[in-house]
């Protein structure tokens, strides 16, 4: 995993969504009890990462979804 990717995704989470630094992890389940992102945080992601790396996330799976270790991983797969 590029952490230099992971810590930009980090840092777009916790400045548009508002989630407290201190408790993301790149494993931290997004979307679930531990963080409780919603559908419409998930239209904030999708913009994020394409502001950020100019990636279209439209109609990516769910699980790329669930964790910043996740989101790193798809955007390292659309990079090519």
């Amino acid at each position: 995993m590029n952490n230099a990717i992971a810590d930009q995704i980090k840092k777009m989470l916790v400045e548009n969504l508002r989630i407290p630094e201190n408790i993301l992890t790149y494993d931290s389940e997004l979307f679930g009890d531990e963080i409780g992102l919603d559908s419409i945080d998930s239209i904030e992601i999708v913009a994020g990462i394409d502001t950020l790396f100019g990636i279209d996330m439209t109609g990516a799976d769910r699980e790329h979804f669930q964790s910043i270790r996740a989101l790193t991983e798809y955007v390292e797969s659309k990079q090519g």
